[in-house]
């Protein structure tokens, strides 16, 4: 049975008690008693020892520990917090031909975010423009830019066009230090499922691990006998592209046996190839995005702008929680993930609280083809 946590009101009530059975007995509580104050101080301390009791009771198991006693109970199964990540690319910059461009430049974006350049790169003789790679200064999802980006150099360079822009792919890989609520979730099942040398399970836990992967999926010789194919989602360091991926699939950039991923893709790969069994070969993809779209019916009265964008809320967070990428398979059952129930959209629409509603379309269960992942397409009110 667990502890009963007394309440300062039972501290302060049994404090006065004792003094009431004292031989100062009920004298000892008039109205201006030194005994009285002496009470509920007594009664405070205590309660704040109970509290503090409570606290470290918490840090001693995983589930409910907090800060650096989580981040102990990780790392005594080798699964430490992810620390933010750099983010990283190409932009680039005209000028003269011959104009050289120091590794260490300093570059910024028009919102302040600071970059500096990796490498000392020139414009080749009849060329225009050169491609500068860069990472930015600070660690984190705000390093991460479009391509197009107008990025200027802090300091003018003499030959050097002051502006330039984020080349293809942009600036990615930058992530925020993982939440302590996620870092929680991958410590536990850890410890629910650990390390079995390449099982499903396995790779799932080595891709979360990789800083921005909020989701993965396993799919076991999807490209043939000894491969296995690994998809992952960046849901907030890629939040501007649906949370997919940005770059080419592939492998890692030591396998020799395929061609390398680039991108958030090499990211993963390499990650992976530091610890999976040796004769894998591993493929790093990006789900292949696939909308559907939803036509939603008699809401009478309830059809409006507000509720309509509560069932579009909705519908995604189904998306989100519910949808596999198809050919994926269950790690902790080896089965390949079911179709997407009509059970799951009805229950998420019906989560909004609306008075009455049907939705005609789709009309039954959602099945992706390989590689594929359901996301929210367009919604139809119908009248």
């Amino acid at each position: 049975m667990p502890f009963a946590r007394p309440t300062l009101t039972q501290l302060r009530n049994q404090a006065m008690q004792d003094v009431n059975t004292s031989p100062l007995g009920a004298d000892g509580f008039l109205r201006f008693s030194v005994m009285r104050v002496l009470s509920w101080v007594q009664a405070g301390l205590a309660y704040l020892h109970y509290g503090y009791l409570d606290w470290i009771s918490e840090q001693a198991v995983p589930w409910s520990a907090a800060d650096e006693y989580l981040t102990g109970w990780g790392n005594l199964i080798g699964v430490p917090q992810e620390d933010a990540t750099f983010a990283s690319g190409y932009a680039t910059m005209s000028g003269l031909a011959g104009t050289p461009i120091p590794g260490g430049t300093q570059f910024a974006l028009s919102n302040g975010t600071a970059y500096l350049s990796t490498a000392a790169v020139s414009i080749a003789a009849g060329a225009t423009s050169v491609n500068v790679p860069m990472t930015a200064v600070v660690a984190g999802s705000a390093g991460n830019a479009d391509a197009g980006t107008v990025i200027k150099l802090s300091t003018p360079i003499a030959g050097i066009t002051t502006s330039g822009v984020v080349a293809a792919l942009g600036f990615t890989g930058g992530a925020d230090q993982e939440s302590p609520d996620h870092y929680r979730t991958r410590v536990l099942e850890q410890y629910a499922a650990p390390p079995q040398g390449g099982d499903r399970s396995d790779y799932i836990e080595w891709a979360l691990a990789v800083g921005g992967v909020t989701r993965a999926w396993v799919t076991p010789q999807g490209q043939g006998p000894g491969t296995v194919v690994v998809y992952t989602m960046f849901d907030t360091t890629e939040a501007a592209f649906g949370g997919f991926p940005q770059g080419a699939n592939g492998v890692a950039a030591n396998e020799t046996r395929d061609a390398s991923a680039t991108g958030d893709q090499l990211t993963v790969a390499n990650a992976i190839y530091a610890t999976q069994p040796v004769d894998a070969l591993v493929y790093s993809c990006a789900p292949v995005k696939t909308p559907v779209n939803f036509t939603v019916a008699n809401l009478g009265t309830g059809n409006t702008a507000a509720n309509q964008a509560a069932i579009e809320a909705a519908l995604t967070d189904m998306f989100l929680q519910s949808a596999q990428v198809g050919g994926s398979v269950d790690p902790a059952t080896g089965a390949q993930w079911p179709a997407l129930d009509p059970s799951a959209w009805y229950a998420a629409i019906n989560s909004v609280g609306l008075s009455g509603f049907a939705v005609t379309g789709p009309s039954g269960p959602l099945t992706p083809a390989p590689g594929e992942l359901f996301v929210l397409g367009t919604t139809t009110f119908a009248t």
